[in-house]
């Protein structure tokens, strides 16, 4: 069975409001990646682990859809969505903030072949610094 792109980005966000980390993974092609505000370009299955690590749970509001009328690049979709997203940190924090993911589909994928991840950084990192960063080492006196 065939999904379309649209199909595959109503999956996606329902899997971000569910916290599904091998969902998520699943909406993208096997070398997908995701282009990220706070970490740069990773592959999907590397990025979703670090979300997860970095979340206690997310309620996801969908504000919009976009899709592409005239795709470009020898035929790629792409559909943006526009959401709120209400974040809660690992360490129980809670942020607020709107934001835009573009996905590009290979012609004739229902699968994510990238995703831009876009949003003011400026506002977050104030509230939280940098969640992704790994823990400090720790170290014990000898």
């Amino acid at each position: 069975m065939t999904t379309h792109p649209l199909d595959t980005v109503k999956a996606y966000l329902g899997h971000l409001h569910a916290s599904d980390t091998e969902g998520l993974i699943a909406c993208f092609e096997d070398d997908g990646l995701v282009h990220s505000p706070f970490l740069g370009t990773l592959g999907a299955r590397d990025f979703f682990h670090r979300l997860a690590q970095a979340s206690n749970g997310s309620v996801i509001t969908v504000l919009d859809l976009f899709a592409s009328v005239a795709p470009q690049d020898g035929g790629a979709v792409r559909i943006a969505a526009y959401f709120r997203y209400d974040w809660t940190l690992s360490d129980g924090r809670e942020v607020t903030f709107t934001c835009v993911d573009v996905f590009t589909f290979d012609p004739g994928s229902p699968r994510i072949r990238a995703m831009q991840i876009v949003y003011d950084t400026h506002p977050l990192r104030e509230q939280v610094g940098d969640k992704y960063a790994p823990a400090p080492p720790t170290t014990t006196a000898a």
